[in-house]
């Protein structure tokens, strides 16, 4: 091998990698030493500093090389050498920030390498330097340079993180950029007084100036904290919000801020950001976890401790004067910072709040501690002072979290699944430290498990676990038995999903069910009857996702959901026939062979007997009849025996052809020998016969249909039952084709049966249809008894519902009462019944869809309620057409009721993720509408901002901004021009829709007169600045010049039209004056006088009408020329001449009038001298 060959494989055989961290600490050993031998100074040759730093700074722009840390630590003390050490503090600094904005990676080594040299050297000159530096650099630089705006703040905030003390005397030079456009910097000034406030003030020594000058500082950035809550940028606030929150979990928040920032807190749920509400939710689930106050904040337990203590001090101090307690309490927590004073109230209330969520929710039942009638003596007046103060702030701080139910309860609604996460976490918090009203919020959560966001789900879920499934088997029972007893019918529903899902991943476990059981049976001692219904409406819902949980107690349900126990809870009764309805088949078959006529007994004496209370007969029926339709293995037969012994109870008769007479004949006259209630359940019971009638006809066809399927697909498969002969021949034939057409005709005939008319008692049902009819169109009867109308009605919807031909006979019936009935029940039925209508008939319903929109217009809140419920349902099921009507529903966004309101959004929220969104095309007949109807302004921008944001496609906002503009020409009245030009203003604006505007001008040119409009104009300007590319923005001005030109000559136009009609009126009055004087030479009431002068008296009236009018136009010429004082000088200048010379001519006209008509007076005089004489 040559000497050649072996020197490249000796150089390609070098690995540079681990000797680089090496020599850079060999280096960095060599700047550390002394090194004034060397160089004869104390100093290095700037040269080699320059060469040396010019290395590290170099090595620095690798992210790969820094990540060792051999490499990085050996740079850092090599750059705190030169800078600190050598004093090469100016070109390090450039350098520093030249890396800083250039590399996001470099910015939390560059803050370790500052720390360090200030650490090593006891010498903050290069972090001081570089702060001057940032804070002499100009705001508007960081507006375009993002990233460098970006990590400059990281820079900021992690020298304050290492040197707190350092930062905090040099923060002046910082705050200007406060004032800065850039939302970035101020985050990272918000971090910084973060860590300044928790760590640059602890551990402080000086004497008494220097500590009140620290004080002041401390308070400056608290003041400047809180006043950067209301920033204009949402993230800013949301940063201030998530600095108090980091605050409060170091305990830096004193006691007198406490409430301070609570306050500020709550404030910002309503924040129109969604990032600001999280924050602020999260700031909240803080203050709650590390509150200084104690384990429960109960409204009831702070004011009677506080009522205890504050004997205490008036007794310590009788002379006290009247101010607030409040006003002693430290501004610090330096004094009383919640130590020793807080725990004569509460025992280690720190380790119960540093206790998981899961772990440390405490049970309902605890209620509030027991306090001793005897205050504990805590020592001297001041600390007592200290003591009531603390408990003063506890107080308001209860009160405050407590007072954000109503807003926690909204957010829960929200469309921002982090709105719903997060105040679900805060009311599990809330619950914790038994804030009042947690319950009751919490309760409102349950409906949320709908939801079809997977993460609301899993939250509900999980924190209903965490809540009320315990470690203990009864406690979890109790819980959920509570929840069943004073739950309402939506939230039973939502437990009902949430119990079945819980027992099939096994959380609800089967000691859980047991313990129901338990309840149910009275096994526990104490517990009461709707304890035992509440136990058995759980088992009912657990029964659906495990159907052998019934069976098992099949005899207890018999003997105690139909025993004594159902008098004394008569909605025990309908619960165990809720039971009996979820038992599975093989436990159906079991109680019908052991006890099947003992329960249909029980059954039929609950329907037909009056033991039962009237608000729970109805509830209880209804569940007895679908029972009795469930197992009953001839339900139609004993049904018919229910509505006879009903019929009976009504007309005491029995049955026959007087019955029939007695129906046909049936009037007012009735109504006065028999109870209202006994026809009132007479009506319920036949028309809920005849609809579980027709349910069970469909049962019946569908249990056909699956059999015909099953054999259909066995016979598919090539599987064959014993077929005869027969079957061949009709499947030969084509006979199953048949047999569908056959049942389908036999169950449309089934379903006409059960409204047929006739006398024969197999049309039973029908037999009442006649009456139903009479009496419902008998209005002053049905107004003289209001519960009579609605047993009547809701018969009448069910009757309709099942036959077409009844249903079309009576729907002019069902209008007139939807409209015109005094009770909102009513109303409120038949607005329901009418959806279900439409579902089932709707070619029936179609030409009555305006009536059905009118609803939304009653003055019942519960009936706009349920007719923005039905419509909602209807549209967006495809049931029914979006009509013309739509601005009815629209209307119900501005709803004085919130419920109706939020209802209203969630309609066009779902409709505009509809196909290519339906809002689009209906947005210009909505503006048409809204605009001719009497609406207050603020409530039709409201209208149509929210309608406008619902349309997210730039193509869909460009064709707007055309069809818009063309509406500007069909429309004469200026409030339908400023409510166009408000919903242009209220489009996100692209760039080709921003030049179809400028295109369109013709359309709207002669609208710019008015200066409404000429705000929402120059609003829609303003914000396509913001966007525009510089070409577009050339554009842009020159549009905006044009609009304020057309605008000033509009204006001037206006004012110069006044004017002239001004002038035309004056002339009319000067022709007027000409025509009286005319009159005037031949009137014989002319006075001569003794020099022979005539004197006119008309004349004199004239002159001075003439005069009053040369007044009003100067006046009226002032007023112009103030109105064109708005536009520019030399328009006011021409306005002001114009005036005047038109006030001189006029007044020069009306002297020569006066000068014509003396002359003429001396004419006439003289020759009256020469005919004299």
């Amino acid at each position: 091998m040559t000497g050649t060959n072996r020197k490249k494989q000796l150089v390609h055989s070098w690995n540079w990698e681990p000797q680089r961290g090496r020599i850079l600490n060999l280096i960095a050993n060599s700047l550390e030493i002394n090194l004034a031998l060397l160089f004869g100074s104390t100093d290095p040759d700037e040269n080699y500093l320059s060469f040396i730093t010019k290395i590290a700074f170099g090595l620095f722009e690798s992210a790969t090389l820094i990540k060792d840390s051999e490499t990085k630590d050996a740079l850092c003390r090599i750059i705190g050498a030169c800078a600190t050490k050598y004093h090469y503090t100016a070109q390090s600094c450039a350098s520093i920030m030249h890396l800083v904005h250039k590399y996001d990676y470099v910015v939390t080594h560059m803050a370790d390498a500052v720390a360090r040299a200030e650490k090593k050297y006891a010498d903050g000159t290069l972090a001081s330097y570089l702060i001057r530096e940032i804070g002499r650099s100009n705001p508007k630089a960081y507006v375009k340079d993002t990233v460098g705006a970006e990590n400059v703040g990281r820079f900021l905030v992690e020298l304050a993180d290492r040197l707190p003390k350092l930062i905090s005397t040099n923060i002046g030079v910082l705050v200007p950029h406060f004032g800065g456009e850039s939302y970035k910097i101020r985050n990272a000034l918000v971090g910084v007084l973060g860590k300044l406030v928790a760590k640059a003030f602890k551990d402080f020594e000086g004497d008494v100036s220097s500590n009140l000058v620290r004080l002041r500082t401390k308070q400056a950035m608290l003041e400047i904290l809180l006043e950067r809550c209301r920033d204009v940028s949402a993230y800013t606030r949301s940063r201030v919000l998530q600095v108090w929150a980091e605050l409060c979990e170091e305990h830096s928040v004193s006691i007198g801020l406490w409430n301070e920032v609570a306050a500020v807190a709550a404030g910002r749920l309503e924040d129109k950001s969604a990032i600001v509400r999280k924050a602020a939710l999260n700031l909240l689930i803080m203050m709650l976890q590390h509150n200084p106050f104690g384990p429960q904040l109960r409204i009831a337990s702070f004011q009677a401790t506080l009522e205890q203590y504050n004997k205490k001090l008036n007794e310590l101090e009788p002379d006290r004067c009247a101010e607030s307690v409040l006003d002693g309490l430290q501004s610090d927590n330096e004094t009383y910072d919640g130590g020793e004073v807080h725990n004569v109230i509460m025992e280690e209330p720190g380790k119960e709040q540093q206790e998981s969520l899961t772990d440390s929710v405490p049970d309902l039942e605890e209620g509030i501690p027991q306090k001793d009638s005897s205050v504990p003596d805590i020592g001297n007046l001041e600390q007592t002072r200290a003591l009531v103060a603390s408990l003063e702030a506890g107080l308001i701080f209860s009160k405050c979290v407590s007072a954000t139910m109503p807003t926690l309860v909204q957010l829960m609604a929200s469309s921002s699944a982090t709105d719903v996460e997060n105040t679900i976490l805060l009311l599990m918090r809330c619950k914790q430290f038994q804030i009042d009203g947690a319950e009751a919020c919490l309760r409102k959560m349950l409906p949320l498990v709908f939801s079809q966001d997977k993460s609301i789900y899993e939250a509900v879920e999980n924190a209903f676990v965490t809540i009320y499934v315990r470690k203990n088997p009864v406690d979890t029972a109790k819980n959920l038995l509570n929840l069943a007893i004073d739950s309402n019918i939506g939230d039973l529903a939502a437990l009902e999903f949430i119990v079945n899902a819980l027992v099939s991943k096994g959380d609800i476990s089967t000691s859980t069910i047991s313990a129901l059981w338990d309840f149910f049976c009275f096994n526990i001692s104490g517990t009461t009857a709707d304890q035992s219904r509440g136990a058995l409406s759980v088992l009912c819902m657990a029964a659906k996702s495990s159907s052998g949980v019934l069976g098992s107690h099949l005899q207890d349900i018999i003997d105690i959901g139909f025993g004594r126990w159902a008098k004394v809870d008569p909605l025990l009764a309908r619960t165990a026939c809720i039971a009996i309805q979820r038992l599975s088949e093989e436990d159906k078959k079991k109680l019908l062979a052991s006890n099947g006529s003992r329960v249909f007994g029980f059954l039929e004496n609950l329907i037909s007997g009056v033991w039962l209370p009237e608000n729970t007969w109805y509830a209880a029926a209804d569940k007895a009849i679908g029972v009795i339709y469930t197992i009953h293995p001839t339900p139609e037969i004993l049904a018919a025996e229910l509505v006879k012994k009903s019929l009976r109870s009504v007309f005491i008769c029995s049955g026959g052809d007087d019955l029939q007479n007695d129906i046909e004949s049936s009037s007012a006259d009735i109504l006065t020998t028999v109870q209202v209630a006994r026809i009132s359940r007479y009506l319920f019971v036949v028309s809920h016969v005849a609809m579980n009638q027709l349910l069970y006809i469909e049962t019946c066809v569908r249990k056909i249909q699956k059999q015909k399927l099953k054999r259909d697909k066995l016979g598919a498969n090539g599987i064959k039952e014993d077929d005869t002969p027969k079957d061949n021949i009709n499947a030969e034939l084509g006979v199953s084709a048949s047999e569908e057409a056959i049942l389908d005709t036999l169950s449309e005939r089934a379903e006409k049966e059960i409204l047929a008319g006739g006398s024969n008692e197999k049309y039973l049902i029908g037999l009442c249809a006649p009456f139903l009819t009479k009496l419902c169109r008998n209005f002053s009867l049905m107004q003289k008894y209001p519960e009579l109308q609605a047993s009547g009605m809701l018969a009448l919807c069910r009757f309709m519902i099942i036959d077409p031909d009844f249903c079309d006979a009576n729907l002019q019936l069902l209008f007139t009462v939807v409209e015109s009935a005094s009770s909102e029940t009513v109303r409120s039925n038949c607005t329901i019944a009418l959806g279900d209508l439409a579902v089932r008939f709707p070619n029936l319903l179609e030409p009555w869809t305006e009536n059905m929109y009118a609803r939304l217009r009653d003055p019942s809140v519960s009936v706009r309620k349920n007719a923005v419920l039905v419509l909602s349902h209807l549209i967006l099921n495809d049931m029914m057409k979006v009509k013309g009507y739509i601005n009815e529903m629209a209307i119900r966004l501005e709803d004085e009721q919130e419920r109706i309101s939020n209802l209203a959004k969630l309609f066009f929220h779902e409709l505009s993720k509809k196909g290519s969104n339906p809002i689009y095309n209906l947005l210009p007949d909505i503006l048409g509408k809204l605009s001719n109807q009497e609406l207050k302004r603020e409530t039709f921008c409201n209208i149509m901002q929210f309608l406008i944001g619902s349309i997210k496609k730039d193509k869909q906002m460009e064709s707007l901004v055309e069809k818009l503009c063309n509406r500007f020409c069909g429309v004469t009245d200026t409030r339908q021009w400023e409510y166009i030009s408000y919903c242009l203003s209220q489009l996100a604006f692209t760039e080709k829709g921003m030049k179809k505007l400028i295109d369109s001008f013709k359309t709207f040119e002669h609208v710019l007169s008015e200066d409404s409009v000429m705000d929402n104009f120059k609003s829609i300007i303003t914000k396509a600045k913001k966007f525009a590319k510089p070409e577009l923005k050339l554009c842009i001005e020159e549009f905006e010049e044009k609009l304020t030109k057309f605008h000033m000559e509009k204006k001037e136009q206006e004012v110069t039209a006044r004017n002239a009609q001004i002038h035309q009126q004056k002339i009319s009055g000067m022709e007027g004056c000409a025509v009286a004087r005319n009159e005037g030479e031949v009137s014989e009431g002319s006075d001569i006088i003794e020099d022979g002068e005539i004197n006119d008296p008309s004349m004199e009236e004239i002159a001075q009408s003439s005069d009053s009018e040369v007044n009003r136009s100067g006046e009226y010429s002032g007023t112009s020329s103030e109105v064109t004082d708005m536009e520019s000088d030399g328009t006011e200048v021409q306005s002001k001449v114009a005036s005047k010379s038109r006030a001189t001519e006029s007044k020069a006209k009306v002297e020569s009038c006066e000068i014509s008509s003396s002359t003429r007076r001396s004419t006439r005089s003289k020759q009256k001298d020469r005919t004299l004489e």
